[in-house]
């Protein structure tokens, strides 16, 4: 057994371990338990439910897509034009690259968004947020056309849902999936321009 005391991240990082081990349909609290040496009753001393510490985990993982997002933005330079096709390819690019470098930790996201978890809608409405904020300053600035910010950042969340959302994973193996994106990106912006 286990001497030292255990804690909320210690068994995040295990139950990482064992997801990318066994995969989201395979692994149980109780493999996470026997890697940390405790029962699984002590892991759900800290989660809830299989489905909580799964969230933990995912949400952690999820912490550099959004830290490379933010990143991307944040360069006062940038003109919203800039910091919006900023934000778009570095979702997409991070996407692409967790699909294909974290595949196991990658489809518990999937898993995850299929159930409308809270860490997939969180993960969303970030999104959200960051491309609202960015369009609410291009129609400040002249840059985009007017409307409604919160609807055009929902529409063009969705206008390219291919390209960033889990469930089109399979999709983006295309040698082709690059230039489609950038031909969506490119509608996108002849579409809220000011003119």
């Amino acid at each position: 057994m286990r001497g030292e005391p255990l804690d909320a991240e210690t068994i995040v990082s295990a139950a990482e371990e064992v997801l990318r081990r066994h995969g989201p349909e395979k692994a149980t609290v109780l493999d996470v338990a026997r890697m940390l040496g405790v029962s699984h009753g002590s892991v759900y001393r800290h989660f809830r439910s299989k489905t909580a510490l799964r969230e933990a985990v995912i949400r952690r993982w999820l912490d550099q897509v959004r830290e490379d997002i933010a990143a991307a933005v944040q360069d006062p330079g940038l003109t919203p034009p800039d910091r919006l096709r900023a934000l778009l390819t570095t979702m997409f690019a991070a996407k692409w690259a967790k699909a294909r470098e974290d595949p196991e930790l990658f489809a518990t996201f999937r898993a995850l968004a299929t159930e409308h978890s809270t860490v997939s809608s969180a993960h969303v409405a970030f999104l959200l947020a960051q491309i609202r904020a960015i369009v609410d300053d291009g129609i400040a600035r002249g840059d985009f056309a007017a409307g409604d910010p919160e609807e055009i950042a929902r529409s063009i969340l969705n206008a390219t849902s291919r390209f960033h959302a889990p469930m089109h994973a399979e999709e983006w193996r295309s040698s082709e999936v690059e230039a489609e994106s950038e031909g969506v990106i490119s509608l996108i912006f002849n579409g809220i321009r000011a003119r």
